[in-house]
């Protein structure tokens, strides 16, 4: 028996929502699809919410809401308030959200940024969704990249002093490093000359590393972005999770020693090659602190669901590490990964490669400074994860309709105007009669902030905070629509009061999704 489903329609002519289960029903049945449809129409029950149920070819069951159930709707979104929209789907689950990650051997950059916003986001709907959410950066303070950054950073620091240094071939070469020497020789001057080198250089790398870990939470944070927990790489070998997990897939005979190396047996979970985890020298590859980090994230920390937002570079890593957690006894199901794709920056036609600033990496926080926060989430939100983007500088600068960020917010100022000029003129709309609403328009808008809970179900459930986007631009241009062709304040003053809910209603929903997508949302502009 097929699965029956209720979905809305494309012309919303057709009704509010529509079902193809009878054409689905006519393949198993051979029975004609309209036969099918009348027939099942014909043994509905009246339903008080639905105002028509219409069979309509070639075989579609059509429902339509009273418009009495629909304006009734407003109250209770004024009611609900910034609730409106939440929904009881995770009904407490523990999920973790993992994001940017980023090493903190340099500054983020824009792609960083849209793993940033995509994360950040997941969790506001998540928790909008009654998830129990813990947000984490986890920071690879261990390995060899660290040891590449303490050596290119004391190789600056002598530099600064005139001393011939040599940066390490696997360095780190970016100005940011000679910005990053200065200040500490600002602040601590030519001391770490005078240690012995096997001494200066973890001393003065760990400050460093302090340095870069501090500015990289201040760029998130004027992105808007926090966590409940930076996890440290190296806690995994203090606290013994990498040595635990090990010896568990060990036991379950997924270790394996060849070639002077350890490998994880990943052909034995049908993937195509195995992978090694311990190089021939003893040290762990990056793959290898990964297992013992997901091992503490569902077997320690006892996580029901892990999501792990990562760049484009780690799409080949997503396969092995499901066989992976599948070897430690969790179902790789648990374990979802957003893939992060490249971001092109613009300024209209012409491409943007190079820092005016440093001549080097273009900064997350040189984007910021340009656009602002609001601007950044929403360019980054626009598209799917999967896709890649191009980011305008000078469209998310515009105060224009064309600049879809001041499209929306300007929609919800618009709104707030109009709720400040009725509290000026001493209009008390809190008895308004919401049944007034009856012309088209209206109604119109009434059917779209209704659809924000489902919306909400759809991205927790996808993993797709893009619709977010899409939505807040068609509430706005439904409320503009809206706005042009129905006087909210008239000399109808019954009539008033019933539109002035309705604005007020559309405020909260317009809000409530602005804030989802971690954006203010303007009283003026």
């Amino acid at each position: 028996m097929p699965e029956a489903s209720i979905e809305r329609p494309q012309n919303p002519k057709h009704g509010d929502y529509a079902s193809g289960f009878p054409l689905k029903l006519a393949r198993v049945t051979g029975v004609k699809p309209m036969t099918i449809a009348h027939d099942l129409v014909g043994l509905m029950p009246p339903i008080n919410e639905i105002d028509t149920i219409v069979a309509a070819p070639p075989g579609f069951i059509n429902f339509k809401l009273k418009n009495s159930w629909l304006t009734n709707q407003v109250e209770s979104i004024l009611l609900a308030g910034e609730t409106y929209g939440n929904i009881e789907l995770g009904k407490g689950s523990r999920v973790q959200v993992e994001f940017v990650s980023v090493n903190p051997t340099g500054p983020l950059h824009v792609g960083h940024g849209r793993g940033a916003i995509l994360g950040s986001t997941l969790a506001n709907v998540l928790e909008a969704s009654s998830y129990n959410v813990v947000k984490e950066y986890y920071i690879n303070d261990a390995g060899n990249q660290i040891d590449a950054f303490y050596h290119s950073l004391y190789a600056r620091y002598q530099q600064c002093f005139g001393i011939d240094a040599q940066i390490p071939a696997d360095g780190y070469v970016g100005n940011y490093m000679v910005d990053l020497a200065k200040e500490i020789i600002a602040e601590e001057g030519d001391r770490f000359l005078k240690l012995p080198r096997a001494e200066a250089v973890p001393t003065l790398g760990e400050l460093g590393l302090k340095k870069i870990i501090e500015q990289i939470k201040a760029d998130l944070e004027l992105l808007g972005v926090s966590f409940d927990v930076w996890f440290s790489e190296r806690s995994l070998y203090e606290k013994k999770q990498y040595e635990t997990a090990l010896s568990l897939l060990r036991q379950a005979g997924y270790i394996r020693e060849k070639e002077d190396a350890t490998w994880f047996v990943s052909t034995a979970l049908g993937e195509d090659k195995d992978n090694v985890v311990v190089r021939s020298d003893g040290s762990p590859t990056y793959f290898a602190t990964d297992i013992a980090y997901h091992y503490d994230k569902f077997s320690e920390r006892r996580f029901d669901m892990v999501i792990n937002v990562w760049g484009a570079d780690h799409q080949g890593h997503v396969p092995r590490m499901k066989a992976v957690i599948g070897a430690l006894g969790i179902s790789p199901e648990r374990l979802k990964v957003i893939i992060s794709q490249m971001v092109t920056l613009r300024r209209g036609g012409e491409m943007v490669k190079i820092s005016k600033r440093s001549g080097d990496i273009i900064t997350l926080r040189e984007v910021i400074d340009e656009v602002g926060s609001d601007a950044c989430r929403f360019m980054f939100l626009s598209r799917s994860a999967d896709s890649q983007m191009d980011f305008d500088l000078e469209l998310a600068k515009k105060e224009s309709a064309e600049n879809p960020v001041y499209y929306v917010q300007y929609a919800h100022a618009r709104i707030a105007s109009i709720l400040r000029l009725a509290r000026e003129r001493g209009i008390d709309y809190t008895d308004g009669d919401v049944s007034l609403i009856t012309s088209e328009p209206g109604l119109v808008l009434v059917r779209q902030l209704l659809l924000l809970p489902g919306l909400v179900e759809t991205v927790a459930r996808t993993l797709e905070p893009h619709h977010l986007t899409y939505y807040a631009q068609d509430l706005a241009t439904v409320f503009h629509s809206f706005y042009k062709q129905c006087r909210v304040i008239s000399q109808n003053k019954a009539l008033t009061r019933a539109r002035l809910k309705l604005v007020d209603a559309t405020k909260i929903v317009l809000a409530k999704t602005l804030h989802l997508m971690g954006m203010n949302a303007p009283e003026k502009m």
